[in-house]
């Protein structure tokens, strides 16, 4: 069937007359940049019509462009995008008229690359400010009028700039200021309004030095679909274009649409002040940077790579690794009994030490390896050795837990009361093996119960000072992500009650202050216990089928553990530990002295009644491996990560 023009175009008909989709067919557009707008730009200008444009970009597709740009794909790996997109928009329109600029835009083809247009539309990389200034400012000379539509978040922002009003640089203010200041201007003049800041999960992902950021598929397509929509006004003359210092921000996330106005653009009192908190959060890194991720090409170093990823107690990550060889490796783990009270007998730490273990099964499953682990005889309690051997095994199957290694987190905020279904919950008792069982603490009554249990239970760890040295120590302030600790954004509650808490956890004179005179432990006790206790699907206990008694017990208490959370992150639910009842029950069964505040011990021994009478199957509390709380909810913007496997490696010894 051979190509016509009218015919391929006829549906804009109604929302446009037919002399002006002629129109349309006679006007030329500039695009620079075939990345993550401009591609989306130019297929959408192409179906509405658009005859002509000039084009430019220099650059080639990677794997990093898949999420967003229009023309990525796995066949157009390593071509040049300028190439590939012209192919995808005569696809659309053979009869189109094309300039390509293959070397992209510069000072020199500035006056060609502008040469017959009607209008432009800027597509260049967001961090590409010198050339883009260029540009603006020959538009404003040439009388062409520009459109900027960015993509931020989960929505787009849009300004446009006409001949004889606000330019672009009265606007943004860039000149003669530095390559981050400039970013942060043109950040934050793009949408004063910052919508997407509120959901943006991870900071430490813009790099203003690397020139890189995060981005999404839907705010590009927004982009085209507004700088379509503008441009169709433009070259019409019809309806309302709100011309810089007004423009336009929706955000899909936030279902919201926000007209901004900031007379004299970057000059103005709101972006002056806005700017002032930008270049403070900057500075201040609000966010520990993440490791660089390498690339490992033995088996056994992405094998203990992914299984550092293992869950510890308050992130203490009681483990190094020696590389034997490439199918040995020992596993030395270490326990904290000395100094943390939640670490009965090195107890909590070979928990965790058994999570890695299974972590490391599952990791070494998807290289086609079966790790067979053995706790090496004569290593003591305190310092347990075990060697981990990597068998080839072309029959094993990859663990279906193995996707969400990484993607495991701690949520202690407040969760839906949503029930699990009886499905959900067969899968996650099928997760653990064989000698371990699940029970579940559900409904309004169960969960009032447990309500009642932390938070009294939490009364003992905020009046003691035992567990005081324990938070003081554990706690990373003013990050959103931690390498070896808990991140102040991880610890779920809100900002007031964070900084009485960081206040309070400079020494125990001033926590004993708050608890005598201001009832110190209500506020973190309500948050972090009680709210959070309410707020749930349910509360489970995984039981051992007999006392666990020995590092080989609870090594494999660790891997159920390790097995049952991976399971929930797999069905979609969030996870939060809830331990102390259970720890504070094994001091009590054992007649084990934990604090010096007589009272406190007590409490803990009339809540280790408490416990036994909620579980209702008079097991010993030596059979309680884990407790935690469980439900739907988001997954937290701020969480504990893992420093480098460079550091968490021994040398092998001579």
């Amino acid at each position: 069937m051979s190509f016509d023009y009218h015919e391929a175009f006829s549906r804009n008909l109604g929302w446009l007359t037919e002399a002006e989709q002629e129109i349309l067919r006679s006007k030329r557009i500039a695009i620079a940049g075939m990345g993550g707008v401009g591609g989306s730009h130019l297929l959408t200008l192409t179906r509405l019509g658009i005859g002509a444009f000039n084009l430019a970009d220099f650059d080639q597709f990677e794997l990093p462009n898949f999420n967003r740009q229009a023309g990525a794909s796995t066949p157009h790996l390593g071509r040049d995008k300028l190439e590939v997109m012209v192919e995808l928009a005569t696809g659309i329109n053979p009869t189109l008229q094309i300039q390509q600029f293959p070397a992209g835009v510069d000072v020199d083809n500035l006056d060609d690359f502008l040469e017959g247009v009607d209008l432009y539309v800027d597509a260049l990389d967001f961090f590409a400010l010198e050339i883009r200034q260029a540009v603006f400012a020959a538009c404003y000379e040439k009388g062409i009028p520009a459109i900027t539509a960015a993509p931020l978040g989960m929505g787009a922002a849009i300004l446009c700039f006409f001949p004889g009003q606000m330019s672009f640089e009265k606007y943004f203010l860039l000149k003669g200021q530095p390559k981050e200041e400039q970013a942060l201007r043109f950040m934050l003049g793009l949408a004063p309004a910052a919508q997407h800041m509120g959901y943006l999960v991870d900071d430490s992902r813009i790099d203003f030095e690397a020139g890189k950021g995060p981005s999404t598929p839907m705010a590009c397509e927004l982009c085209a679909g507004f700088a379509g929509t503008y441009a169709l006004k433009i070259l019409l003359n019809r309806g309302e274009v709100p011309a810089a210092p007004r423009g336009i921000h929706f955000d899909a996330y936030r279902n919201r649409l926000t007209t901004t106005w900031r007379p004299w653009g970057n000059a103005n009192p709101l972006q002056r002040l806005g700017l002032m908190i930008a270049r403070k959060r900057t500075m201040s890194g609000s966010a520990t940077s993440r490791p660089a991720v390498e690339l490992r090409t033995r088996p056994i170093e992405r094998i203990v790579d992914l299984a550092r990823w293992a869950p510890s107690g308050d992130n203490d990550q009681p483990w190094k690794f020696e590389l034997v060889d490439d199918h040995h490796l020992v596993v030395h783990g270490n326990d904290t009994r000395d100094w943390c009270v939640y670490d009965l007998d090195g107890t909590s730490s070979q928990i965790a030490i058994g999570a890695l273990l299974e972590t490391l099964s599952i990791a070494a499953s998807a290289e086609g390896l079966r790790a067979e682990s053995t706790l090496r005889p004569g290593s003591s309690e305190e310092l347990p050795m075990i060697d981990v051997r990597l068998v080839a095994d072309d029959g094993i199957p990859q663990d279906p837990l193995f996707p969400f290694i990484r993607a495991r987190v701690t949520q202690r905020s407040p969760l839906s009361t949503r029930f699990l279904s009886s499905a959900q919950k067969r899968a996650l008792e099928q997760a653990v093996p064989a000698g371990f069982r699940i029970v579940w603490i559900e409904g309004k009554a169960g969960r009032r119960q447990m309500a009642k249990l932390l938070f009294h239970n939490a009364h003992i760890r905020l009046t003691t000072p035992e567990a005081f040295e324990v938070h003081r120590q554990n706690i990373e302030w003013g990050v959103q992500f931690s390498e070896d600790r808990i991140p102040e954004g991880a610890l779920g509650i809100d900002l007031p009650t964070r900084k009485i808490m960081h206040w309070a956890l400079q020494s125990w004179k001033r926590v004993q202050f708050l608890n005598r005179y201001l009832a110190g432990t209500w506020l973190p006790r309500l948050q972090m216990d009680w709210r959070t206790a309410q707020g749930c699907a349910a509360h489970f206990v995984i039981l051992a089928d007999a006392p666990m008694t020995t590092v080989d017990d609870y090594l494999c208490g660790g891997r159920a553990v390790q097995r049952f959370w991976l399971e929930a992150t797999r069905q979609g639910l969030q996870f939060q530990p809830e331990m102390t009842p259970v720890i504070f029950s094994r001091y009590v069964v054992q007649a084990r002295k934990f604090t010096v505040v007589e009272a406190e011990a007590m409490l803990a021994e009339r809540l280790a009644g408490d416990l036994s009478r909620i579980l209702g199957d008079g097991a010993s509390p030596l059979q309680r491996v884990y407790m935690g709380r469980i439900g739907f909810g988001a997954a937290p913007q701020s969480r504990s990560v893992r420093p480098p496997l460079e550091q968490l490696l021994v040398e092998p010894p001579r």
